[in-house]
């Protein structure tokens, strides 16, 4: 009974650990006084990445989306101009189980075991600046686990910029 206990403890512990882990967090604001309705074009101002193969695959991912919504990009002189900036960090989970009945009660506390999760976290960061005045007027920014596999990243990234850009453009000025 004990060894069915601490192994349904461990997957538990493990589940949580990869929910925790793939969870993708999205946010985006806009300038609510900015009229999207008269942005039609944009060009890249540049794309920061701590890997430089990162880059292209950035620019590809947004042009993607952006050019299903209407939008055509141009080399300069666009109405929006568009940045990115793609960065990876480590990130710690700690959790703690406790086995056994516990409690003075029962004669005892059980086992307390905590363990540590290390993984790293992407961010990807997206900024449209109105290319006459330069005035920021679209931000949005995705946080999600990466993988140690390129081609699992690439989905995720995809996947990120889909979200990110899903309610692009916002409607009208408020």
């Amino acid at each position: 009974m004990k060894l069915l206990h601490v192994l349904s403890s461990t997957v538990l512990f493990a589940l949580a650990i990869a929910l925790v882990a793939s969870a993708q967090d999205v946010k985006t604001d806009y300038d609510h006084h900015a009229d999207f309705s008269q942005y039609h074009t944009y060009y890249w101002e540049k794309v920061q990445t701590t890997d430089p193969l990162w880059q292209s695959r950035i620019q590809d991912a947004v042009d993607r989306d952006l050019q299903a919504r209407g939008w055509q990009r141009v080399d300069n002189g666009g109405d929006v101009a568009v940045a990115a900036v793609g960065s990876a960090r480590n990130q710690k989970e700690y959790q703690t189980f406790y086995n056994g009945m516990g409690g003075w009660r029962w004669g005892g506390f059980g086992e307390t075991t905590t363990t540590v999760e290390n993984y790293r976290i992407g961010t990807l960061v997206l900024d449209f600046y109105d290319a006459h005045n330069k005035q920021l007027v679209w931000r949005g920014v995705a946080q999600e686990a990466v993988s140690d596999k390129p081609e699992k990243n690439e989905k995720k990234l995809e996947k990120s910029v889909s979200k990110m850009l899903e309610h692009f453009p916002p409607k009208g000025r408020e």
